[in-house]
């Protein structure tokens, strides 16, 4: 059987993008059979000491949480990809390694995707540096 495509993200900065919008897309390299679901998350404020039910473990939540917009696997929590209302981009990607896997339960990278963007505040460039504004090759 033949392995996965490979995944790719793009990113399209002005002046490709119209109206200096910042373009962020991905495909996903998960299996064609597998429920994807987009799904908005509000912002909210939780209980101090309260936990967060990941995939296979519960963290610590933290005391705010921004509103997200991710697409996931409708069996886990966390996301394929996904934007939080400050602009924040993040994405999964597969990770070949030669060490032996971990024989407990952890956070998953998609974990970590959503966790990111529920907690990442960077601001968003309103105005862009000349780098990204002179014309780059097709």
């Amino acid at each position: 059987m033949a392995g996965a495509p490979p995944s790719y993200c793009f990113v399209a900065f002005p002046p490709r993008a119209k109206d200096g919008l910042v373009v962020f897309g991905k495909n996903s390299a998960r299996p064609r059979d597998e429920v994807q679901e987009v799904v908005y998350f509000a912002a909210a404020d939780h209980e101090p000491e309260s936990k967060v039910e990941c995939t296979y473990i519960a963290i610590d939540q933290v005391p705010r949480t921004h509103a997200v917009v991710i697409s996931r696997p409708a069996w886990l929590w966390g996301a394929e990809m996904g934007a939080n209302e400050h602009g924040v981009c993040i994405a999964n990607a597969a990770v070949s390694t030669r060490e032996p896997a971990a024989e407990t339960e952890a956070l998953l990278g998609m974990d970590l995707v959503r966790t990111g963007q529920t907690v990442l505040d960077m601001p968003v460039r309103r105005s862009w540096p000349k780098r990204f504004s002179r014309k780059t090759r097709n």
